[in-house]
């Protein structure tokens, strides 16, 4: 059947279907012809030549097109490697645009309807947020009460059972690792493996076809809005780990899919020679400079915002989109347009703050609206947990919100997101069960992820039988997340970590869509023990706002009676002296948090003083004697929490009385005036 073509417009770009037929609309300023190929069920492929080119916008409009159909570009013009110009009219090209691409690597045409009907965005301020990053697939892909048609997908996600989970525990909002269309690198394939993690994106605007139990003609773009309603309905926001530094086409031995084969030498930095610059150690990094690309990123963050009614974005190696030439510019027109744009700046922007390029580790240095995962926090806390002998002032600061990384911009501590574990590394249990990486099963000889995981594994590498070490990194590990809970900043999670999920050792599971990295719903005791804690502290957190500051500290008194509104102890139950936080061998800290300065409305609106805190850290092994601080900090202190104990009841502590903390362990304590 032969297709009329009307000559359609240049905007939008992409494919939209208006009920009579569907605009065409492909930018490429280097092209010589383009053709629009319809895909029936079969495969058969029909091609129409655009002929109408508006501002290097090539487009077209067939009436009697509509949602559903399967389409891509097939791009002619100059091959010429070393001048930048890769053009291939041989490959099929997945439209940048596309709202939805199929299992077979094919754009699809979509509506954008929706019953968004009572649909209320959670809008938890930074100060209250709690975040938990997750998979989507290995969330529930072993979730016994998550019917095994969803499991694995985006119904699963919004399913009770998982739901439920997130809500017990506390969870303010749920950070998707990457969602956006990806395809594994052919590597990976002929070692039978595939990319699991999902960082190599070729879809900007479609949900991945395979976390859909629906379908992947268009199916998952409802499957997906639905999640997102669910979790709204359950108070979670939804944030987006987005890959907008390089595409899934790889250096210039890797496949021709899109981007490649429509505009080389404009969707990408290239060297002089023609091949590509790459900050991102994965081959190529996308122009962020060029206007059309940062357009196209732009229509790609509003459109998650408006159709799909995503929360906020994690940005993936975020200085990749800053540079300049060489440098890493704040100015860039990256930040300078997502700062003016009244949709993006309105929702939560967070930074992976470093890149593999030089001068590309950037933590603290992005701009006011940006925060930033802490690098350094999860460094320092690390470090002190496995035994590191260096004093307690780098500690302090990132206990209190790091000031000294976010303070003298005009930023608020909320601008750190704290994390012990993310996706990338050792899980919490394998933290402190492993000392070296494990990663023999990805294929490449061990030679991948980290070799300085800053972890300690108790005195034997590996899972052991042994009571006495288990119990050891069982507190550790609850050391680490009280640590994490009671710090001031935005908390983050890792999928699993609440329930002692392991990866046998592999700090780079990327590759690894299995058992291997899914969550284990089998819960067991200790895991128990864990999620109990995260869920107690979590509460606590959520009712007493002296632990979620909206501004640094001043370390001043509130009135005469000398307490400060932040004050740091030593054992002795003195506050640290000088010689003290100079001191590299100095192990334990209090942390006394005076909660009067911070009045909050009480169930009748009435104003209502918060509670003070002092939280003991103690990183030495051997066990120790703790003085608390007395008058005028306290009259007594109710302990709450014991990492070296579990299901205590609420003891009260007078001052002066010595109390017994088990070496490596964390105390919380409720001040009594």
């Amino acid at each position: 059947m032969e297709l009329r073509t009307w000559p359609g417009g240049p905007f939008p770009l992409g494919a939209h279907a208006d009920g009579a037929g569907t605009n065409f609309a492909l930018f490429s300023e280097a092209a010589e012809a383009v053709d629009l190929c319809l895909i029936d069920e079969h495969g058969h492929e029909q091609r129409v030549e655009l002929e109408e080119t508006t501002y290097h916008v090539w487009h077209g409009y067939l009436p009697g097109v509509g949602p559903g159909q399967r389409y891509g570009f097939r791009v002619d013009g100059p091959y010429d490697p070393p001048a930048g110009q890769r053009f291939d009219a041989g490959k099929l090209l997945v439209d940048p645009y596309a709202r939805a691409i199929d299992d077979h690597l094919v754009s699809v045409v979509v509506h954008d309807e929706f019953d968004w009907g009572g649909d209320e965005r959670p809008v938890h301020a930074w100060a209250d947020t709690v975040i938990y990053e997750l998979h989507v697939k290995g969330f529930t892909a072993r979730h016994p009460r998550v019917p095994e048609a969803v499991r694995g997908t985006y119904a699963g996600l919004a399913h009770p059972a998982a739901i439920e989970h997130l809500q017990r525990l506390g969870v303010t909002a749920v950070e998707l690792m990457p969602v956006h269309h990806f395809v594994p690198e052919p590597a990976l394939l002929e070692r039978g493996l595939t990319n699991y993690w999902g960082y190599n994106s070729i879809g900007y605007f479609a949900p991945h076809a395979g976390y859909s139990s629906s379908g992947s003609s268009g199916q998952q773009v409802g499957e997906f809005k639905a999640m997102v309603k669910a979790l709204h309905a359950a108070g979670m926001e939804v944030l987006l780990d987005v890959v907008y530094n390089h595409t899934a086409e790889g250096d210039e031995t890797g496949p021709t899919l899109s981007f490649r084969g429509i505009d080389n030498q404009h969707y990408y930095r290239l060297q002089d020679d023609g091949s590509y610059r790459d900050y991102t150690g994965c081959g190529n990094t996308l122009d962020a400079r060029n206007p059309h690309v940062l357009q196209l990123l732009m229509d790609s963050l509003r459109y998650w915002v408006t159709e799909m009614h995503v929360d906020g974005f994690r940005f993936d190696l975020a200085p990749a989109l800053a540079r300049s030439l060489h440098d890493v510019d704040k100015l860039s027109a990256f930040f300078d347009v997502i700062q003016q744009d009244p949709v993006v700046s309105q929702v939560k922007l967070i930074a992976e703050p470093w890149d593999v390029g030089e001068g590309g580790y950037q933590v603290g240095e992005f701009p006011p609206l940006w925060t930033e995962w802490n690098g350094k926090y999860r460094d320092t806390v690390r470090d002190v947990w496995r035994g590191d002998r260096h004093g307690v002032r780098e500690l302090a600061y990132r206990l209190s919100g790091s000031s000294d990384l976010y303070q003298d911009d005009g930023r608020r501590p909320y601008a750190s997101i704290n994390f012990v574990t993310a996706h990338d590394g050792f899980t919490l249990r394998d933290l402190t069960t492993y000392e070296h990486k494990h990663n023999e099963a990805n294929g490449e000889d061990n030679r991948d992820g980290d070799d300085h995981n800053r972890s300690w594994n108790g005195g034997v590498e590996g899972e052991t039988d042994d009571p006495a070490i288990n119990a050891l990194r069982l507190r550790q590990a609850k050391n680490l997340l009280s640590t994490l809970l009671l710090s001031t900043g935005v908390p983050m999670l890792t999928m699993g970590d609440e329930l002692r999920r392991t990866q046998r050792g592999n700090n780079n599971a990327y590759c690894q869509d299995n058992e291997l990295s899914w969550v284990d719903w089998d819960v067991k005791p200790d895991a128990q023990e864990v999620y109990d804690l995260v869920a107690q502290l979590l509460a606590l957190r959520k009712e007493h706002p002296v632990f979620r500051q909206k501004a640094f500290f001043s370390g001043r008194s509130l009135d005469d009676d000398g307490v400060k509104d932040i004050a740091w102890f030593g054992a002795d139950g003195t506050e640290l002296s000088d010689g003290q936080w100079f001191d590299g061998s100095q192990q334990t800290l209090g942390m006394y948090l005076d909660g009067r300065g911070i009045r909050t409305r009480g169930p009748r609106g009435e104003r209502v003083v918060d509670d003070s805190f002092l939280v003991v850290l103690h990183a030495g092994a051997d066990d120790l004697s703790l003085t608390l601080p007395g008058r005028p900090w306290a009259s007594s202190y109710e302990l709450l929490v014991d990492t070296a104990r579990h299901g205590h009841g609420a003891d009260v502590h007078q001052p002066g009385v010595p109390v017994a903390v088990t070496g490596r362990s964390v105390l919380l304590f409720r001040a009594c005036r």
